[in-house]
């Protein structure tokens, strides 16, 4: 078989013609026409080959006679593991072996016909576009033209949320500082207003001095702590606070 040998594409579109043909023909061979197919892979028979041709059609024959053949060959065989694997497991695995042979035969003329490196990448992008044969056999393209879909309209969905999200942000957030800022007052108020003296027992007042001993960690009212205690002058450092009836050292 040689593999529509006949057909010699020179340029990059005219390749990823022949592409595209070929892999017409395979899909046809491995989707609405898998029982003639199937039929045709008969393990009794030699080595069997899945061409595919230019024209859009394809064929089940023996390999090439030719060594080494003008154009590369599809996988070799396919029919000795029809019966030795599920349909369906078999079925992708020719189709995996047929993407490659059509990869090995666009890039066979790319090299014969000498293209440059941006006719390559332009033939390689082409050939890119379309899903592979193992994508569309096994149902993974649809799968994957819903995802996008779906997340397309997800996106934009979230796209539209936004604005109103931001703006929601913008004006909430002071409320919230001024909340909390306030809850701040009363909570600082509560405790002083609870505060008792350590001596005298009575509650702290806003215009009053007082001392926390460092000792037993009580507030006093300067001046109301024991009489021997110098707390009327805060500013000297040689004072003594007295807490619990002895003297301790005040840090000023």
């Amino acid at each position: 078989m040689d593999g529509g040998l006949g057909y010699n594409p020179r340029t990059a579109e005219e390749v990823f013609r022949d592409f595209r043909g070929r892999r017409a023909g395979i899909i046809k061979a491995l989707t609405t026409d898998v029982e003639n197919f199937y039929q045709l892979c008969d393990p009794e028979k030699e080595n069997l080959c899945l061409y595919g041709l230019p024209t859009e059609s394809w064929e089940v024959s023996l390999p090439a006679e030719e060594v080494p053949p003008e154009l590369p060959e599809p996988a070799l065989g396919i029919n000795f593991a029809r019966d030795g694997m599920d349909e369906k497991d078999w079925l992708s695995l020719v189709a995996v072996h047929s993407d490659a042979w059509l990869l090995a035969v666009a890039f066979y003329f790319g090299a014969r016909f000498g293209f440059d490196k941006e006719a390559r990448r332009r033939l390689f992008n082409m050939i890119n576009s379309l899903p592979t044969i193992f994508e569309v056999v096994t149902g993974t393209a649809k799968k994957q033209s819903k995802d996008v879909t779906s997340n397309g309209s997800s996106k934009n969905s979230k796209s539209s949320s936004k604005p109103s999200q931001t703006k929601v942000s913008k004006f909430s957030a002071p409320k919230e500082d001024e909340e909390s800022e306030g809850e701040d007052d009363e909570q600082d108020q509560e405790d002083h207003e609870s505060t008792l003296c350590g001596a005298c027992g009575d509650n702290y007042a806003n215009d009053e001095f007082w001392i926390c001993c460092d000792a037993c960690e009580k507030w006093f009212h300067v001046g109301l702590s024991p009489p021997s205690s110098p707390l009327s002058s805060p500013n000297n450092a040689e004072e003594k606070l007295w807490t619990n009836g002895e003297a301790v050292g005040a840090d000023w």
